[in-house]
């Protein structure tokens, strides 16, 4: 306790340096240096909130839990039920075996010394709670800042299985260790500051497992405790409600407005939860939680929570520890990777999982295949003559069907977008908008296209006096950390979607930027979950109808330009490759992952289908996803000049 009460004193000590710098000053390719300089020094407290290293009662390794909650032979289907397999394929157990994390990880510790350890603390539990990162807890001296922020210090590797490795993600004990609030009733739902219990349970010798259930016949083998936390969606906000970190002096980042006024508001990094709870779907009644969608209900006869008899059979009653999302691309990464290394002389020879990786994979399409409609009819139409063009003019509506804005989440080069196809009546293509070229990873940019996404930047980085998302040289930046004002947020709102709240009057986490969702009835405050294109496409001279109509919806969990950047970051900023980088931490040399590679050059190799065989085909540039098509019977294909005419 004491050397938490030394903690506590030390962050709010602190000296402040004003400087006042000219808007020039600003402008060009200097502005990263003179940010780095105004950023808090790298001995800047980015975790002061919540639960601290130094845990009277370790947070156990989540393979250790396999053993009770893990599969058995006996039921061939309980890979699919039990809590750890379950788990064990998702990026919940991967967050920190994901490549693209550290590649941003290294770019965010560049711009900012020391946040890293702001970023690992929600994704690697273990390690940043067993002061593996930065802070170390128990009265010990603090790590080396820029070694722990950058993960060096964690124990294990990539490919080293859970119950010796740090490179997991959020694991059981810590989850099933959470608190609502703190000893003094604190609630810190954002930036990963959760309160653990620490406590002896009952006399038992170890911390509660908080869990729905209770038990009044056949006891657990270990303590615990009843939780409705454990189905609250307050818990997943935790970690999916980020905001520029606090620190001793106030938020890192501010809100900037479009006309650069600075509303004084943390800057909203990611608000998945804040866009659930200003919709339908939070309601008392009526509404649905996070775990109901993303930890669905095993109706499997067999369903169980353990291997052991005497316990109530869970069927309808048992949630999947799936945490499906939107990501099919990195756990294939993962699996590629770090599943099977036995080839790879020194390596740990794998964390195994391929056929877990590969169910959560299919799980994520299944989310993705659930979250939207898309609904298309023929507005007008002229036909083309032999030597002139005609035109089709057509109305595209996307439903979003999830709870919260489409997309959501982390938003660096995460992105939706509408493909509409026009072909004539031997199936060629004769118009389209947003077309996307595969081996390129390239998504066309027609004045028509209908792009879903997140463009956060930095206020007069350029000297333009806006949010700048772009360089100097025109190229997309992501320096998340850095991040202070928004330039377009058209992501689709959820049901029932009402900006603003007391705390926020004016809805600036969440509002759309640069985009209109009208109000469902003016007044309401309430906005509309669905998008209306409308396309007019021309039809080249000669094309013979009748022709088909085509719309399809898009996800993809990395674009070209956000590897790219994070390639070409490492290369400006000099980042050194990953084993020079960390010399001297547990287990260097690795002999997977980037090794002797920049995290970001590692990625790039990755996405542009380099595996541990170069003789494999790779894993695909982030291939994008199918959401939904305009194929439901009609709509996929409408008809027209002279033939049926059919909308939905």
């Amino acid at each position: 306790m004491a050397s938490r009460t030394l903690r506590a004193l030390r962050h709010w000590v602190s000296i402040g340096l004003l400087v006042c710098v000219a808007p020039a000053a600003l402008a060009g390719e200097t502005w990263l240096g003179i940010a780095q300089q105004l950023a808090p020094s790298a001995g800047t407290d980015f975790t002061p909130h919540g639960t601290q290293p130094g845990l009277a009662y370790s947070l156990l390794r989540s393979d250790d839990c396999s053993g009770c909650h893990g599969p058995t032979a006996s039921v061939p289907t309980s890979s699919a039920f039990r809590p750890h397999p379950s788990w064990a394929g998702s990026m919940m157990a991967n967050g920190a075996r994901d490549p693209l994390f550290w590649a941003a990880l290294d770019v965010a510790n560049h711009d900012v010394p020391g946040v890293g350890d702001y970023c690992l603390r929600c994704h690697t539990s273990e390690g940043w709670y067993g002061g593996h990162v930065v802070k170390a807890g128990l009265g010990q001296p603090d790590n080396d800042v820029t070694l722990g922020a950058a993960g060096c210090l964690l124990e294990g590797s990539y490919d080293a299985p859970d119950s010796y490795s740090d490179f997991s993600g959020l694991g059981c004990h810590f989850c099933h260790r959470n608190l609502a609030q703190g000893a003094g009733g604190e609630v810190l739902p954002r930036n990963g500051a959760v309160w653990l219990d620490d406590s002896d349970c009952n006399g038992a010798g170890e911390p509660c497992r908080h869990g729905p259930y209770g038990y009044s016949g056949s006891q657990p083998p270990h303590a615990w405790k009843t939780s409705s936390f454990m189905s609250d969606s307050a818990m997943c906000g935790q970690c999916h409600d980020v905001t520029s970190p606090d620190t001793a002096s106030g938020p890192l980042k501010t809100l900037k407005l479009a006309d650069g006024s600075d509303t004084g508001m943390p800057f909203p990094i990611e608000r998945t939860y804040s866009e659930w709870q200003r919709s339908s779907y939070s309601a008392a009644v009526g509404g649905r939680s996070c775990q109901s969608c993303h930890m669905p209900v095993s109706e499997d006869p067999n369903a169980s929570a353990c291997i052991f008899g005497g316990f109530p059979n869970r069927s309808g009653d048992l949630a999947v520890h799936s945490f499906a999302g939107g990501n099919t691309w990195i756990p294939g990464v993962i699996k590629g990777e770090f599943s099977d290394t036995s080839a790879i002389p020194g390596s740990w020879q794998g964390i195994g999982r391929q056929a877990l990786l590969d169910q959560s994979t299919q799980w994520a399409r299944q989310m993705l295949l659930s979250a939207a409609t898309v609904d298309a009819s023929i507005t007008g139409f002229r036909a083309p003559g032999s030597a002139t063009t005609g035109s089709l003019t057509l109305a595209v509506k996307v439903t979003n069907l999830s709870g919260h804005k489409l997309p959501s989440g982390y938003s660096e080069g995460r992105r939706m977008w509408l493909n509409v196809q026009i072909h004539d009546q031997g199936g060629n293509l004769v118009a389209e908008s947003a077309a996307y070229d595969a081996q390129g990873a390239l998504l066309g940019s027609d004045a028509q296209a209908r792009v879903y996404e997140v463009q956060q930047g930095i206020w007069n980085h350029n000297g333009s006096g806006q949010c700048d998302f772009v360089d100097g040289q025109g190229k997309k930046m992501f320096h998340f950390a850095l991040g202070d004002c928004i330039a377009k947020d058209n992501r689709i709102p959820p049901l029932g979607f009402k900006p603003a709240t007391i705390d926020d009057p004016q809805g600036y986490e969440v509002r759309p930027v640069a985009a209109i969702y009208p109000e469902t009835t003016p007044g309401s405050g309430i906005l509309v979950n669905f998008d209306r294109a409308a396309y007019r496409f021309n039809l080249p001279a000669g094309a013979v109808g009748p022709f088909s109509v085509n719309a399809r919806l898009y996800y993809q969990t990395a674009s070209r330009e956000y590897v790219e950047f994070l390639r070409d970051q490492a290369q400006v900023n000099g980042t050194p490759g990953e084993n020079t980088l960390c010399a001297g931490g547990p287990a260097r040399p690795f002999v997977v992952g980037p090794k002797e590679r920049t995290r970001g050059q590692y990625l790039y190799e990755l996405w542009n289908n380099a595996g541990n065989d170069p003789g494999q085909p790779g894993y695909g540039k982030s291939p994008p996803e199918i959401l939904a098509m305009a194929n439901a019977g009609s709509a996929d294909l409408l008809f027209v000049d002279g033939f049926e005419a059919s909308a939905p």
